[in-house]
């Protein structure tokens, strides 16, 4: 995916947003936990606290789903609200995001790292689309009537499953919050979502403005808090009707199980990738640079669909890693509420010390390290944009999703050579 084409003059005047909420939300309330404990979030860019949220848990967890199972009951008044009025409550959600959208960008750079034009312009911009979406389809889901020999009627009715728990990531924080709610609220389902624990300050803002439109108490509830915690709380109770997860494919074979073990809820999951970009010896050279650095570095590598093993015909290998490598190395590391930053920081400190133990794994694996392979600066999560050459396919770097700024190139002869190698 190539960087948004808005323009990058369009800046944010405060790189320290005012934080606003910080509890739970459940039933349309702003609650601490019921343990009274709090976890920091952080800035990435510094390393530095930006402020305590409350720490949801299994009792937490416990309460938000009776309010969601208390307003997905029948005849309350979510269940008898007509769909073409969920339609609109997803539409008015959609407009007070765009009202608040500089705030949210602000908020989403502080707390996630990305730059501020990239979320002013991508996030925000996906995140409204994605809510308009669901709002029209709201009284456009239906079923069949199926002809069937005999005097018999066949017809097919959807029905909201229920309770959804929804465990989001913190890559794209506003837009996976937006592509797990939209459809279930579309749906005519209630919520229970825990944000990451990195990034949990742009779900919270939404909550307050899922209130102010008038989504009834109990539709959606928010409970901050760890993974192993309020994400397992989640993911095991028996009043969790199914399970939307985004993340690593290690949690999600936990939540698979765990789903299996409980009630047999149904999961759908959407985990990592290591996706090839396969460059032929006719295609435009330069254009192939620039989709394949795009492809691979957008959102500093920190998306579950990037093209991060990079195979090149032979015949061309040498000067695409050339300009590859020329590319990378311009590019501007640094503060993400400046105009021209290209790539802020990693979201925290434990991924950015996995993407320096994978570098150095190339290093010690063979790999030739042409460009960057360090951190930048001597304070915050930035590292710089690195790009790996003579990669074999048995390396670290090859096989394990880094989700980070290194681009690992790597060269092929023929067709069948690479068919088979990008599917291993």
């Amino acid at each position: 995916m190539s960087e948004p084409s808005a323009k990058k003059q369009k800046m944010a005047g405060d790189a320290q947003p005012d934080i606003k909420f910080t509890q739970i939300f459940i039933n349309n309330e702003w609650v601490d936990s019921v343990s009274g404990k709090t976890f920091p979030t952080i800035n990435p860019c510094n390393g530095e606290k930006i402020c305590d949220v409350a720490e949801g848990d299994k009792e937490d967890v416990d309460i938000a789903v009776a309010a969601a199972r208390e307003a997905f009951k029948l005849g309350s008044t979510w269940r008898t609200m007509d769909a073409s009025e969920r339609g609109k409550l997803l539409g008015k959600l959609a407009d007070v995001i765009e009202r608040d959208r500089e705030y949210l960008a602000q908020l989403e750079t502080l707390d996630n790292g990305k730059p501020y034009h990239i979320a002013y312009a991508a996030d925000l911009d996906l995140t409204i689309k994605c809510y308009r979406y669901y709002a029209g389809w709201s009284d456009k889901i239906f079923g069949k009537t199926i002809p069937m020999d005999g005097p018999f009627m066949t017809m097919t009715r959807h029905e909201p499953v229920g309770v959804c728990g929804q465990i989001i990531p913190w890559n794209f924080p506003l837009l996976m919050q937006a592509w797990k709610l939209g459809p279930a609220l579309a749906c005519g389902c209630t919520v229970v979502m825990k944000p990451a624990e990195q990034t949990p300050l742009t779900a919270l803002y939404i909550a307050s403005l899922i209130k102010e439109v008038g989504f009834p108490p109990g539709v959606v509830n928010i409970v901050p808090g760890y993974g192993p915690t309020a994400g397992g709380a989640i993911s095991a109770h028996p009043n969790v009707d199914k399970v939307a997860f985004t993340g690593s494919t290690e949690v999600g074979h936990i939540i698979m199980e765990t789903a299996g073990k409980t009630n047999l809820k149904r999961v759908t999951l959407e985990l990592g990738g290591k996706s090839p970009c396969i460059v032929f010896s006719d295609a435009d050279l330069d254009d192939a640079v620039q989709q394949a650095h795009d492809y691979l570095f957008f959102n500093h590598v920190q998306c579950c669909c990037s093209g991060s093993r990079t195979f090149v015909e032979e015949s061309i290998y040498d000067e695409f890693v050339k300009k590859s490598v020329e590319k990378a190395s311009k590019k501007k590391v640094g503060d993400p509420f400046d105009k021209n930053t290209d790539q802020g920081p990693q979201v925290d400190k434990d991924q950015f010390d996995k993407i320096l133990d994978l570098i150095d794994s190339g290093k010690k694996e063979g790999a030739k390290l042409e460009c960057g392979g360090k951190q930048v600066g001597d304070k915050g999560y930035f590292v710089e944009p690195t790009v790996f050459t003579d990669v074999s396919d048995d390396m670290r770097i090859a096989k394990e999703e880094i989700f980070g700024p290194v681009m690992q190139i790597m060269k092929f002869k023929t067709l069948d050579e690479v068919i088979e190698r990008a599917n291993k």
